[in-house]
């Protein structure tokens, strides 16, 4: 039973139906950042000043922000840092990851989905799976549905993050394509219907404009819902033109952290660093969504 009225997609687009979402819910993955920067391992203090800086400064120009609720989701939230146009999304993943490595496995945190976090003023709840073909895949469809489901229950968006990993088999053989894993989730997983399905850029962002785009296009023609791209795994300075490739080929915009703000963890002044490197990087992102990207109406 729903205990509210569900949104629309418009909670977390810009005014002309495109996303230019921040990513900030990074967890152990951004202490693991700060030490790679030569500055330690922070106490948990200093990361939620990096993300309250990250709010402050790229949150104004955003048309979602994206947290956790373990490391500033509730002074994100309560101290009015973000104008009531950039929707709030709240990370409804409980991560396994070994320290310093990547997100092996995810389940839903149920302290968000199950009653025990206050929703007021989320717009929008996300779900990270980790795609693998193996004898785990079952599980974690259905767990897709049940984030799906969930959040329609609360009456929020739901946004699903799959990020796809070779079975050790599929590397020993040399059989992985990440690319053709990628577009088989998108088929498996956008049925269960996602308000909106957040992709890994074909190609890792590498290649020829047009290889980009024809690639974008096979992987749109999977996906039956609203997408958008995520920045993981793509180096900063492929990502724009990445973003372009995806919107020419029917993407609706970008949910990103990495590529907007990746090398200013342990810079000495982050909020100057933020405003000298970060927000250029996200204006001549939103320029390219407000031109290219499908709005999300249109994807339906």
């Amino acid at each position: 039973m729903m205990t509210r009225t569900m949104l629309t997609l418009d909670a977390i687009a810009r005014p002309g139906g495109g996303f230019a979402m921040v990513a900030m819910d990074q967890r152990e993955s951004l202490r693991a950042m700060f030490d790679a920067a030569g500055v330690g391992r922070p106490a948990d203090d200093v990361l939620v000043q990096f993300k309250m800086d990250v709010a402050r400064e790229l949150g104004p120009l955003a048309s979602g922000f994206l947290i956790d609720r373990h490391y500033g989701f509730e002074r994100v939230r309560d101290e009015g840092i973000l104008p009531e146009s950039d929707g709030l999304i709240l990370a409804a993943d409980a991560l396994q990851q070994e320290d310093g490595g990547p997100v092996e496995e995810t389940e839903l945190d149920e302290t968000v989905v199950g009653g025990a976090t206050e929703l007021e003023g989320v717009s929008a709840l996300k779900l990270l799976i980790i795609w693998r073909r193996d004898e785990r895949r079952e599980h974690r469809v259905e767990l897709a549905d049940r984030f799906v489901r969930r959040s329609a229950e609360l009456g929020l968006l739901s946004v699903l993050e799959p990020v796809v990993r070779a079975t050790p088999a599929e590397l020993d053989a040399g059989t992985w394509n990440m690319d053709d894993a990628i577009v088989e989730a998108a088929r498996e997983l956008s049925p269960l219907g996602p308000s909106l399905y957040k992709a890994q850029v074909p190609m890792a962002g590498k290649g020829d404009f047009e290889d980009q785009r024809r690639a974008s296009e096979r992987l749109g023609t999977a996906i039956g819902a609203p997408w958008v791209v995520l920045s993981q795994g793509v180096d900063r300075e492929h990502f724009l033109p990445a973003v372009e490739a995806a919107c020419q080929a029917g993407a609706s915009g970008f949910l990103a952290g990495r590529a907007l703000w990746s090398d200013v963890v342990g810079a000495p002044d982050v909020p100057a660093r933020l405003r000298e490197l970060s927000r250029p990087r996200l204006e001549a992102l939103i320029d390219v969504v407000d031109r290219t990207a499908r709005p999300w109406s249109d994807a339906r």
